[in-house]
């Protein structure tokens, strides 16, 4: 083998090791992000499954949203941040009236997320995108949304306890 070919190889290695490296890190962001969505999301479901049907129309306080409607806030509002990562228009929305739709929802919601955030690229992660929080970078538009639903979610445990129900336990 001859210097030049051997140069010409480590170059060709060099080159695929950095590819592989950039994919590798690529998908390891994408993969980051959705491990963390998955386990958001399961604990969500959870919590809106533990209130009974019958108090879905339960609100705290008269200037409180119902159980309910805090159920269905989180889910349109996680439609509307991943259609912004889509740069796309956030679908037609439902307006559920009972627990089992509005659990449907909430569901769907994530379900829509978990096929939008596995395949962020990282020029889709540092690009600005519209969100309900005004136009972010992709990786704060996921953390926007990470922490809209731990709030709410948190809000929908109290609604729980107040209705003497033990949230479901916290998992990641």
């Amino acid at each position: 083998m001859t210097i030049r070919t051997a140069a010409v190889l480590i170059v060709l290695l060099v080159l695929s090791v950095s590819s592989s490296n950039a994919a590798s890190a690529q998908a390891n962001a994408a993969g980051e992000h959705s491990k963390h969505f998955d386990a958001l999301s399961k604990l969500s479901v959870a919590v809106a499954q533990a209130m009974p049907p019958e108090q879905y129309a339960f609100r705290p306080h008269s200037e409180s949203m119902t159980f309910g409607e805090l159920i269905s806030h989180i889910a349109s509002t996680n439609y509307q941040f991943c259609a912004g990562l889509k740069d796309a228009d956030t679908p037609t929305l439902p307006s559920p009236a009972d627990k089992d739709a509005t659990v449907k929802f909430l569901s769907d919601s994530f379900d829509y997320c978990a096929s939008v955030i596995p395949s962020l690229t990282d020029e889709q992660l540092n690009k600005a995108h519209n969100s309900p929080d005004g136009r972010l970078p992709g990786r704060e538009i996921l953390l926007a949304m990470y922490i809209h639903v731990a709030h709410h979610r948190g809000q929908a445990e109290i609604y729980l306890r107040d209705k003497g129900i033990r949230p479901p336990s916290y998992m990641i």
